[in-house]
């Protein structure tokens, strides 16, 4: 019998006007973030909102809705890490989440693409330990992230 997760994105506020593709391509496929979730389970997107904006309103109400709608495990979109410069509250928000709705919180969707991955390098925006545990979930192969481009 296949296991069932029910799960919520939420993403930049700049990114407002995404259509989601790269997300839904990564859940349908399973890469990146969404890696997480095996062959045998089903995955069921419940929501799909924005932040609300710096520093990012929204968050504080989303998940709730998220939650009454059965969301077990909130994931903040790859676009949060990757966008310049990053979410600079993208940590509170996991706590936050975590705290308030006592939910599961995953950062990332689809796989980092490569043209993002090589420029953060250059910056060094991503060197500290504390970063590299936020992008691990959507660090993919080389391949991967050139097919995310």
């Amino acid at each position: 019998m296949k296991s069932k997760v029910k799960i919520g994105i939420i993403i930049c506020d700049r990114y407002r006007g995404c259509a989601g593709g790269k997300c839904f391509r990564a859940l349908k496929n399973r890469e990146g973030a969404f890696d997480i979730y095996k062959e045998d389970t089903d995955v069921e997107l419940v929501g799909y909102t924005s932040c609300g904006g710096c520093p990012g309103g929204n968050i504080e109400y989303a998940p709730e809705e998220l939650k009454k709608n059965g969301a077990e495990v909130i994931h903040l979109a790859t676009g949060l890490v990757v966008g310049y410069p990053p979410c600079p509250y993208l940590k509170h928000f996991v706590e936050f989440i975590r705290t308030k709705y006592q939910m599961e919180v995953v950062v990332g969707t689809h796989p980092i693409p490569e043209k993002y991955l090589v420029t953060h390098e250059a910056l060094g925006t991503w060197d500290t330990p504390e970063w590299k545990d936020l992008i691990r979930p959507s660090l993919s192969d080389r391949k991967t992230r050139l097919d995310y481009n």
